[in-house]
């Protein structure tokens, strides 16, 4: 008697579209986006074409699906770090551990969505509002870091904070010898120099 063939379990609807997301990500990353074709997803997923179209609708779509995905990601793994600190110094370090940690982590996907112009308008919103969500988070450290100083000085950091951050993450991303610590302790020594005027003789 032949051995029974062993049952295959059939994945979950949110598991092949987790699945799907995952692979689309890597595809992108490795080919950047006008270069990816729903065919090679497809057939990396294991499923039809008409399947992809279903859960996305278009490229687009699944390029969007995947950023909101990321943007979800980093917000919570970032507030969920913070949260963990004991004093502001603590909150930036580890929500930059955080940041570059995840930047580490989907390395390839990052590279390409900041250095390749791509998709709809709806693309960009999609990465401005990330930028904003995270922008969010480190004006209320700073903040917290440096109570007297201005309002105007605190958006201004922000700023540079935010798109030092991304120059750095792109740096760090073809620099496998820096790893998410060492580029988060460039960032907070930037910031404590930077911000050292308004901290005070306590800070």
């Amino acid at each position: 008697m032949n051995a029974a063939t062993p049952h295959r379990r059939r994945m979950s609807r949110d598991e092949r579209r987790r699945q799907m997301l995952d692979v689309a990500e890597q595809v992108f990353g490795e080919r950047g986006y006008q270069a990816t074709s729903m065919d090679e997803i497809a057939d990396r997923c294991g499923v039809s074409k008409p399947m992809l179209y279903e859960h996305f609708g278009s490229k687009d779509g699944l390029l969007l699906a995947c950023m909101s995905r990321s943007k979800t990601e980093l917000f919570e793994v970032t507030q969920k770090a913070m949260a963990q600190a004991s004093d502001p110094a603590d909150i930036l370090w580890r929500g930059m551990v955080a940041y570059f940690g995840f930047v580490e982590s989907h390395s390839a996907s990052f590279a390409m969505i900041l250095r390749e112009p791509f998709g709809p308008p709806e693309t960009m919103r999609a990465l401005d509002e990330a930028r904003t969500q995270q922008s969010t988070l480190i004006a209320g450290v700073l903040a917290t870091f440096a109570p007297h100083a201005p309002a105007d000085v605190i958006d201004a950091y922000t700023q540079i904070i935010m798109g030092a951050s991304e120059r750095l993450a792109q740096w760090q991303t073809g620099r496998p010898d820096v790893s998410a610590e060492d580029a988060a302790r460039y960032m907070t020594d930037f910031c404590w120099s930077g911000l050292s005027p308004y901290l005070g003789r306590d800070g």
